[in-house]
């Protein structure tokens, strides 16, 4: 056991001083039990977002404006039980961004099934952008954790992307298209991250060049944990997570 003096705590750099004090660590501002409990503070909006079937108990914490954390016990059945997330409104045309990033660091449970992920909606919720950062289910979106998809495999174990290797925003992606009441086209990295700062603008532009959609209007940048189960009580923390937007 040790001991960090003031000083040799402030000499620290930043990405060990938010491993060594996670989230989960501070005493919150704000948390809600409520499976829609909602809260905002300096421009971002938090929902803990329990809507899946036969969802068990969660309770989403803000420590501050950029941490953030969940503990959430969900059953070890099929289907998302829950996605809480932090968001924050953009509300611009695509083409009158000059500049749009997060950045994310994040502590995850070593069991359960889950998937950290962006959702980037349009203003009218035609289109849902989806990045995933990190997920419990392989890289080629098999298992019980994949996404959205037109396309799978015969045993329908496995979405098929319909763009892979992608190099865009800063990572390596594998690309899925489906449709859930709207446009859904999902992203997910090839090698799985924990701390990374993502170019949106850059991926919104090369998803616009593919035709997907025109000029639309940039809404809500949500990111989250989309949480299958989380048996026994799992603890989610959002160490640090900002966007920029110009």
């Amino acid at each position: 056991m040790f001991e960090l003096s003031k000083l040799n705590v402030l000499a620290l750099p930043f990405a060990i001083l938010i491993a060594l004090f996670p989230a989960s660590a501070k005493a919150p501002i704000w948390s809600s039990s409520d499976h829609y409990g909602t809260f905002s503070l300096d421009g971002y909006s938090w929902n803990n977002d329990v809507y899946g079937q036969g969802a068990g108990p969660q309770t989403i914490s803000v420590h501050s404006v950029n941490q953030w954390s969940v503990w959430s016990n969900q059953p070890d059945t099929g289907g998302i039980k829950s996605y809480p997330h932090g968001a924050f409104n953009v509300e611009k045309p695509l083409s009158a961004i000059n500049h749009l990033s997060s950045s994310y660091h994040q502590s995850v449970p070593a069991s359960g099934r889950w998937n950290f992920a962006y959702d980037i909606w349009d203003s009218s919720n035609a289109y849902e952008i989806m990045l995933w950062t990190n997920y419990t289910g392989n890289a080629d979106g098999s298992g019980d954790v994949k996404p959205i998809s037109y396309k799978y495999n015969s045993s329908g174990t496995a979405a098929i992307p319909v763009y892979t290797g992608v190099m865009v925003g800063g990572a390596t992606w594998n690309v899925f298209e489906g449709w859930n009441n709207h446009k859904v086209i999902s992203f997910l990295r090839t090698s799985k991250s924990n701390s990374e700062t993502v170019d949106i603008k850059s991926i919104l532009q090369w998803t616009r060049s593919k035709g997907y959609f025109s000029d639309i209007v940039v809404g809500s940048v949500q990111y989250g944990v989309e949480i299958t189960s989380s048996p026994g009580g799992q603890h989610f923390d959002v160490n640090h997570w900002s966007v920029i937007s110009k």
